[in-house]
């Protein structure tokens, strides 16, 4: 029988940045090309107790989930650049009240909100590899929505010819993280 010392961790491998993709329901592509992506930080609100020598901070309720970011090579056709853009326009419905309704009814999630409910939402899977590049983690959003959409720079100056870029930010309801293997 193997003994495990305290404090000495069963797993040594390290995590390294490069092994990830995340998926979105809602807009398949964005993912696919994806460059980089960030799992988000979030903080515990403060309370603090006043005190007559000095305030003390005490643990508060409500946590704030920073944004998911993620940063994808867009293709020629700006097919995955469109998948956010419309998202967003569907949201805003910038020409008329149509085009919201237009836009809710495309796409994988039509018909899965109950009638009279906005479809807005997606939920996107960002999977963790392993040093084997195995899927380690799952780190599930729920009800995403795109706030943010970089722009594209066109430069005919540009001698070293690398992809066109764009970064797309995210707010959410909650993140969870679930575990793939058997062991856990």
């Amino acid at each position: 029988m193997a003994r495990t010392f305290r404090g000495v961790p069963e797993n040594r491998n390290f995590l390294y940045p490069t092994g990830f993709h995340l998926s979105i329901m809602r807009a398949p592509t964005v993912g696919y090309y994806g460059q980089q992506v960030n799992i988000p930080d979030l903080n515990l609100g403060i309370v603090e107790q006043p005190s007559y020598t000095k305030s003390i901070p005490i643990p508060g309720e409500i946590i704030d989930f920073g944004d998911l970011t993620l940063n994808f090579m867009v293709d020629e056709d700006l097919g995955n650049y469109m998948e956010i853009q419309n998202w967003i326009r569907g949201i805003g419905f910038p020409n008329d009240l149509s085009q919201i309704y237009d836009w809710q009814n495309k796409g994988p999630y039509k018909n899965t909100y109950p009638q009279g409910m906005m479809n807005l939402y997606s939920n996107g899977v960002l999977s963790v590899f392993d040093s084997q590049n195995q899927v380690k983690i799952k780190v599930v959003f729920e009800d995403m929505f795109p706030y943010q959409l970089s722009t594209l720079d066109f430069d005919s100056t540009v001698t070293d010819m690398q992809p066109l870029t764009a970064q797309v930010s995210f707010k959410y309801t909650i993140y969870n993280f679930k575990k793939t293997d058997a062991n856990c």
